[in-house]
């Protein structure tokens, strides 16, 4: 005989089960975590309304309380950390984070921006606030090319090389997604797609004129890597390509996005970008029929309220159907689901991202180390850097841009409550008992006052900090002091600055360090003969001064290389109206330079040596591998940037070189490492305008070895035959 208890047990288990049954019959699909995503939003768009549906096509879109759909605003930005919404942790500019060369580092950089932003919307959702910049959406990374050192927001990219940015870039996306195969940890954003890189002034209604050649090879190489590596977004630029407007070009996002590349992410346009289209762009009559096209072209959301005004008309006017604006609206609530806006908050595996995830030491930390490797070092006259602690008794720090906020922080940045700027990290370093002062030195304009220059005189040493800022050079509107719109006319340092190096060295017999602080090609030569020492340090965000401190004191060693070629003047550049790519970056441009692409010194010297390469004819299916040797032949422990450039065949519109392996190598004194390098042969295809598709040449090929583009230190020939 049973005993009683089990009886009573089995009766509570059965009624647990139909209770839960039951829950699970009553909660709609769409809140279903077992259900596939797509289930989930077929469910949610069948339960909307028309007016419902349409008012979430744009950024900032209310709540649809029925359904608890959420208000949402979509806006966000983390190009170099969670922007715009209070204190969070300020890592290097973009065009800094590219000068690492380290790809793995900028995916724990992205990691860290990501658990900033979780702890923000986390914070502001327990308070039930639903605000910009607090969200889950993130308009970052741009990987657009740095093509002319005119465009002032440069800074915000990866540099000139289409390989370099696609690494940079994958790993930035990798590090804002995460890793976990059901929730998006935040959603990126690779913009501005596509061939959006200047005049500022002119980019609402800009025409970018460009032959599918340099389209392919340089302007969306980048983005159709991001795509490969599942962004979940892609924003259309302001610009025309070739006549038709960015956010209504089907060629470029429904034709190569979606059905050439796969992309199963949404698209945002830039913000005020489809006002544009008729009013700027002159490419439809009214917002009514730039909304219908918007959507037909592949437009999901609106960065502007043109979709939440007029789609509704275009519908009455027969333009788009409601099943079109449903397959439009489900790329967007697809990235919604992803985020975990309709699951159980329980199973969220972000929930515990709070206040203790937000510029904690170790974010600080990785910012310092994210700087320290951003740092270029692009003279050093009589090895006079790194200097001890204690070597000089008195230190004279001078100019512009020596305690500025902004030369730290570059633009798209969040409030760091505990930044360092360059006199403060310098100080900090230096052993208490040496004599430090401070003089602004200069403004940015005044060519006859200045001050500081008897106390250098009187000092050991002086550490002279200037260059541009963001008011200098910037997006349309942010740089206000800018003369064009944003964008730079040339690639001066200011009058004021030049005309106070040259009184300092004329009155200073000891040692001066320059600093300069930009972020694009400058034009240093005219500094370069009053200083001794040159620091590139870009806007390097804010630990700047410990890391400028950490490099010239020689905590560690300089290692960040130039991702931009340092032209000699813009003279020597096409016009900067012209997007095509002759004459343009290292790839193209064979004049003078000041500074080639991937230059950097360092503190210590290396020795390559090619211990195996394993054949030297090759077929497409092939990849060609190399084992490289390096060899640390100073007296510092320090790291090198290994850069492998391929060489073509003579063949028309070839690139002169082209970067196609990178590594950052620590390397202990008097040690070595060995190098697998393994490149594709398929990475070496081109564009054939004639047959309209990818090409492996086949021809006389070279990978080559050096510190630079332009100094090779080992080359290695092959050749490549067809199958």
């Amino acid at each position: 005989m049973k005993h009683p208890l089990s009886k009573i047990i089995k009766v509570v288990v059965l009624f647990f089960i139909s209770t839960q049954v039951g829950f699970a019959q009553q909660l709609p699909l769409y809140k279903n975590e077992n259900a596939t995503i797509d289930q989930r939003v077929n469910d949610l768009i069948a339960r909307l309304s028309l007016e419902e549906k349409i008012s979430l096509l744009g950024y900032n879109s209310k709540a649809i309380d029925r359904l608890a759909i959420p208000a949402y605003n979509w806006w966000n930005e983390a190009l170099h950390g969670v922007a715009r919404a209070g204190v969070a942790t300020v890592f290097p500019q973009s065009i800094g984070l590219a000068a690492t060369f380290n790809d793995d580092l900028i995916k724990e950089v992205a990691n860290a921006i990501s658990t900033e932003a979780r702890a923000k919307y986390n914070l502001a959702i327990q308070k039930d606030r639903h605000l910009q910049y607090m969200g889950l959406t993130f308009w970052s990374p741009n990987v657009n090319i740095f093509r002319d050192p005119r465009w002032g927001r440069g800074h915000e990219t990866y540099g000139e090389d289409p390989y370099l940015t696609s690494k940079m870039g994958v790993a930035f996306v990798n590090g804002m997604q995460g890793s976990s195969s059901k929730y998006l940890k935040t959603a990126a954003t690779a913009k501005h797609f596509a061939v959006h890189s200047g005049p500022e002034a002119g980019r609402d209604s800009f025409n970018s004129v460009v032959d599918e050649k340099d389209l392919r090879e340089t302007y969306l190489f980048a983005f159709h890597a991001l795509v490969d590596a599942k962004v979940e977004s892609i924003m259309s630029a302001y610009n025309s390509i070739n006549g038709v407007p960015s956010s209504i070009n089907s060629k470029l996002l429904d034709t190569i996005l979606r059905k050439e590349w796969g992309f199963k992410g949404h698209v945002v346009t830039d913000c005020g970008a489809l006002d544009g289209v008729s009013e700027s762009h002159k490419s439809t009559p009214n917002n009514v029929v730039t909304a219908a096209t918007a959507i037909k072209a592949g437009i999901n959301l609106d960065c502007s309220t043109i979709l939440q005004k007029n789609v509704l008309e275009a519908v009455a006017q027969k333009l788009i159907s409601e099943k079109e604006i449903d397959a439009s609206l489900s790329n967007l609530l697809r990235t919604q689901f992803k985020l975990g806006f309709y699951n159980n908050k329980k199973n969220d595996p972000f929930k515990n991202y709070l206040a203790d995830s937000l510029h904690n030491s170790a974010h600080i930390q990785l910012a310092r180390k994210a700087a320290q490797q951003s740092i270029v070092l692009l003279k050093n006259n009589n090895n006079l850097l790194p200097f001890s602690s204690n070597q000089f008794e008195s230190v004279m720090i001078v100019g512009p841009n020596a305690t500025s906020y902004d030369a730290l922080l570059g633009n798209y940045h969040g409030i760091s409550n505990k930044a360092v700027n360059f006199v403060e990290g310098i100080a900090a370093a230096l052993d208490p008992a040496t004599r430090i002062e401070y003089d602004l030195g200069c403004d940015y304009n005044d060519t006859v006052h200045f001050g500081g220059i008897w106390a250098a005189g009187n000092a050991k040493l002086t550490i002279a900090v200037l260059g541009l800022s963001p008011v200098l050079e910037g997006e349309a509107g942010d740089a206000f002091l800018s003369k064009s719109g944003g964008d730079k006319t040339n690639i001066n340092l200011p009058a004021s600055e030049i005309a106070y190096m040259k009184q300092l060295r004329a009155t200073v017999k000891t040692p001066i360090i320059a600093v300069v602080t930009a972020g694009s090609n400058v034009n240093i030569a005219s500094i370069e003969p009053y200083a001794d020492a040159i620091v590139f340090a870009w806007y390097p965000g804010e630990q700047g001064g410990n890391a400028l401190a950490d490099v010239v004191t020689g905590k560690v060693s300089p290692s960040g290389r130039l991702p931009i070629t340092f032209y000699k003047s813009v003279a020597d550049l096409p016009a900067y109206t012209s997007y095509a790519m002759k004459g343009r970056t290292y790839r193209y441009y064979e004049g003078p330079v000041q500074y080639p692409f991937g230059f950097g010194l360092s503190y210590t010297t290396f020795d390559y040596k090619l211990h195996s390469s394993n054949k030297v004819i090759y077929t497409n299916s092939d990849t060609v591998n190399v084992i490289l040797k390096v060899t640390n032949t100073g007296k510092m422990d320090a790291a090198e940037i290994v850069q492998g450039y391929i060489e073509y065949p003579s063949i028309d519109r070839m690139p002169i070189k082209e970067l196609k392996y990178f590594n950052r190598v620590d390397i202990q004194k008097a040690k070595s490492k060995e190098l697998m390098v393994s490149i594709p042969i398929s990475a070496l295809k081109k564009w054939d305008l004639q047959k309209k598709a990818w090409v492996i040449y086949p021809g006389k090929y070279k990978l080559s070895f050096g510190s630079n583009a332009k100094e090779i230190i080992i080359s290695i020939p092959f050749e490549i035959k067809n199958n």
